[in-house]
């Protein structure tokens, strides 16, 4: 399960996982974060916020994170991975690879430090 905020005014999106990803989370996500972007052609951060990550629910629920990513990178300016998780303290150097967006890690107690970073972008 993913929940999610969007901060309009600061066109940052904060996303926590609570539980195992699922394919109708991105659908949701999606629905929440399009509007925003259409209208302002961009988002200006993403902030993944989560102590450990709790992987994916099934193989479908993959696909549809890699689908979202694609559809959705070129228009996010940058990306923080706030966590304590192993899986995702990596993320930036495997991300450069893969993205436009500058994505930082952070560690899970520095999620202030995090949005300070995504509203200077």
């Amino acid at each position: 399960m993913l929940k999610h905020e969007l901060n309009e005014a600061d066109g940052i999106l904060v996303v926590t996982p609570t539980g195992p990803l699922e394919a109708s989370d991105f659908e949701r996500l999606a629905h929440a974060v399009d509007p925003h972007i259409e209208k302002n052609r961009k988002l200006r951060g993403l902030m993944i916020y989560t102590e450990s990550f709790p992987g994916w629910s099934d193989f479908a629920a993959l696909i549809s994170h890699f689908r979202f990513v694609r559809d959705h990178h070129e228009k996010v300016t940058r990306v923080a991975a706030v966590t304590d998780s192993g899986f995702l303290s990596i993320a930036p150097s495997v991300a450069s690879h893969f993205v436009e967006a500058e994505v930082k890690h952070f560690e899970f107690r520095d999620k202030t430090a995090a949005l300070a970073w995504l509203r200077h972008s």
